[in-house]
């Protein structure tokens, strides 16, 4: 019985404390809110100059976040009040970036009931997050659609075309069949000529938008990113003739692949590749930016947090150096985030993961520009459970991140400041840092 008791006051106390710890996240975010509860988006498109982001020719640094089931939650109009939240609380602490879905192919509630059939609900549903993030000051990056199959993506492209009578060996056919190609860009019209039922605005022609993506993590079985190359010349160029104005990035991870072969080695598994070549699928001269993905928990399994942040910081050096040098475009940081479903996992070890990244994020930034910010994996609002994946943050309820997080934009917007000086040229000046 006295040891009962013990671990009943153990677990009391172990209650107590996340229970104040819950409230300080509370307390935090909602002085933040009650300071910034509406920021609408400046007027202008990010545009880039040379290796950086633009918002009226001055430097344009962000800290973001994603999250991709903005479009799906919004379908229940009496749902939307979640959207609103993430946006007002991801705002409160300087979170100026979201990158999330448009699109939902096939299956449940999609956007996109099959080739050239639409939902309007589902439309409006996207409308409303456009309109909520324009509120808010938040931009926005868009996804066309998904390389795996979660809300449709390529295997739901393979499946139409099958059924429509085309030969199909594999969904690595998406990257080459006329019919899949087809299917794909009158979609990626559908979006980008939307006249949002909320703002009056088309798709195309609101800056709240930052950038496009053509899809999300792209994989070919068939080489080393020759077929991925091919794809992606001839979607950015039809993207480009109906867009001009906004950015487009592919949506890769990262990996390596033959054009230069001695950076294999910076792939998680030396030699490792996945059919893509950051380096000549990124030469494409309609990307504008590129961008990687790093979950070291995932990718290196069994390996300690020291040889984890060893990645990261060699891939994002080495990613950061291709695209300052070799590229000579903007990279973001697209996802990165560590799970809660991995051994070993604690509160202490989120924390130094993030402040290892932002550091490395804020530092390269900093040294002659190139990096425009990162979009960590990934923000929910209180009530979500369903959706959570692992790397879920609550801003409301963790309160060490959300402090991590808030300090990251402030140090971003302040360099963003400082390279935005009325004395000489804010690229050269950019330049001279990193020498």
């Amino acid at each position: 019985m006295a040891c009962t008791g013990k671990i009943i006051f153990i677990w009391g106390s172990f209650l107590l404390i996340s229970l104040l710890n819950v409230n300080r996240a509370r307390n935090l975010l909602v002085a933040l809110v009650c300071k910034t509860s509406s920021n609408p988006i400046a007027s202008g498109f990010i545009q880039t100059r040379d290796t950086h982001f633009v918002l009226n020719e001055s430097p344009f640094l962000f800290n973001g976040f994603n999250s991709y089931w903005m479009m799906q939650v919004a379908v229940e109009p009496s749902e939307r009040y979640k959207i609103s939240n993430v946006f007002r609380e991801a705002s409160a602490v300087g979170l100026n970036v979201c990158r999330t879905w448009a699109f939902s192919d096939g299956g449940y509630q999609p956007l996109q009931i099959s080739p050239g059939v639409y939902d309007e609900l589902v439309f409006q549903a996207l409308d409303f997050v456009v309109s909520e993030a324009r509120k808010y000051g938040v931009r926005l990056v868009l996804t066309l659609t998904n390389n795996l199959q979660d809300y449709g993506g390529r295997p739901q492209y393979v499946q139409w075309a099958r059924s429509a009578g085309e030969p199909v060996n594999s969904d690595d056919d998406f990257y080459t069949n006329a019919v899949m190609k087809g299917y794909y860009k009158n979609y990626v019209k559908k979006v980008l000529t939307r006249f949002n039922t909320i703002t009056g605005i088309a798709y195309k022609d609101d800056p709240t938008i930052m950038a496009w993506e053509l899809i999300n993590e792209p994989r070919c079985q068939v080489d080393s990113g020759k077929t991925i190359n091919v794809w992606v010349q001839e979607m950015g160029s039809y993207v480009k003739s109906i867009d001009n104005k906004h950015l487009l990035g592919i949506g890769m991870e990262g990996f390596y692949g033959d054009s230069i072969q001695d950076r294999k080695q910076y792939n998680p598994i030396p030699g490792y590749q996945v059919g893509t070549d950051f380096i000549s699928n990124n030469l494409v001269k309609e990307i504008d930016f590129a961008t990687i993905h790093a979950y070291p928990d995932a990718w290196l399994p069994g390996q300690d947090d020291r040889l984890q942040i060893a990645f990261i910081q060699r891939w994002l050096t080495s990613h950061w150096t291709d695209s300052r040098t070799i590229l000579k475009k903007p990279l973001i940081f697209a996802e990165f985030g560590k799970s809660k479903t991995y051994p070993g996992f604690n509160i202490s070890a989120m924390d130094y993961f993030l402040n290892i990244v932002y550091t490395n994020i804020y530092n390269l930034a900093k040294n002659g520009g190139t990096m425009g910010g990162g979009l960590v994996w990934q923000i929910f609002t209180e009530g979500m459970e369903s959706y959570h994946d692992g790397y879920e943050i609550v801003l409301s309820q963790n309160p060490s991140a959300t402090s991590i997080i808030a300090q990251q934009s402030n140090k971003m917007t302040k360099l963003e400041h400082s390279l935005n000086n009325p004395h000489g040229d804010i690229f050269e000046q950019a330049k001279r840092r990193s020498t």
